[in-house]
């Protein structure tokens, strides 16, 4: 997928937000995909966002680049000692050549233009480098919660959401992916959330910031009612689950 080399900043009005409120990934992802890498010195994360995967592959690797396109993203970041953050194109780092041995893009990937992207992954990795494109699916709510969240999601949200949507609800399947491929590790988000932590999620989407440009905010607001009313007290928590998916291989 090639993506405009015009760089479209879609985050970064909702990076405080994002920084707050767009989950965690498990630390056994980070564990599984360093356990692959040849070995364990320097590892890129590529559209880092707010740095949710940067700092757990820090508890697993002696150094991690983070960069993203966005300095505003960047500012909300998690601060950890082994993590660097630097505002860099995907397919413009300023990584050495050969010099790094795990490449992660995590919920970014549909945004890059690839070809360009992969072209400076054959030149900062090592050789049996791992490369990770990962990506989340549709949160995964309770059965009375259901109907409610996927009618404002696929609904409400369908007209609003990029094209490039439909990459992360497949998983990455339709990339090109040009390296051994390997098996993508069985993993999912989970995460416990309050009323409050589910909208504010919601309110990082990028489909939410369109209906609200085109003068949907309405809708959105229904949308807070209803959900509240179904979810009882505000401050219950409840699980929400996000499946893993996305493609990994060795360079």
């Amino acid at each position: 997928m090639a993506r405009s080399s015009d760089f479209q900043d879609r985050f970064s009005h909702a990076a405080p937000s994002y920084a707050a409120f767009r989950p965690s990934y498990p630390r056994e992802l980070a564990e599984s995909l360093a356990a692959l890498a040849p070995s364990r010195a320097l590892a890129w994360d590529v559209g880092a966002g707010s740095g949710q995967l940067s700092t757990l592959l820090a508890e697993s690797f002696e150094r991690v680049i983070a960069t993203d396109a966005s300095r505003e993203q960047l500012s909300h970041a998690i601060r950890h000692p082994r993590v660097e953050y630097r505002v860099e194109r995907e397919a413009q780092s300023s990584l050495s050549d050969a010099s790094v041995e795990l490449i992660t893009a995590a919920q970014a990937a549909h945004w890059f233009d690839l070809p360009a992207f992969y072209a400076e992954v054959r030149r900062v990795a090592k050789p049996r480098a791992i490369v990770a494109l990962i990506t989340y699916r549709t949160a995964r709510l309770e059965p009375e919660l259901t109907p409610l969240f996927e009618r404002f999601y696929a609904g409400v949200l369908g007209p609003h959401w990029d094209p490039a949507r439909r990459h992360v609800e497949n998983g990455y399947a339709e990339f090109a992916f040009p390296f051994e491929e390997l098996r993508f590790p069985a993993l999912a988000i989970e995460a416990e959330l309050d009323l409050r932590g589910l909208l504010g999620y919601v309110s990082t989407w990028s489909a939410l910031a369109s209906l609200v440009r085109a003068g949907g905010a309405s809708e959105f607001e229904r949308f807070e009612r209803e959900l509240g009313a179904a979810w009882g007290p505000p401050d219950r928590h409840r699980p929400i689950e996000w499946p893993l998916a996305g493609r990994l291989g060795r360079m």
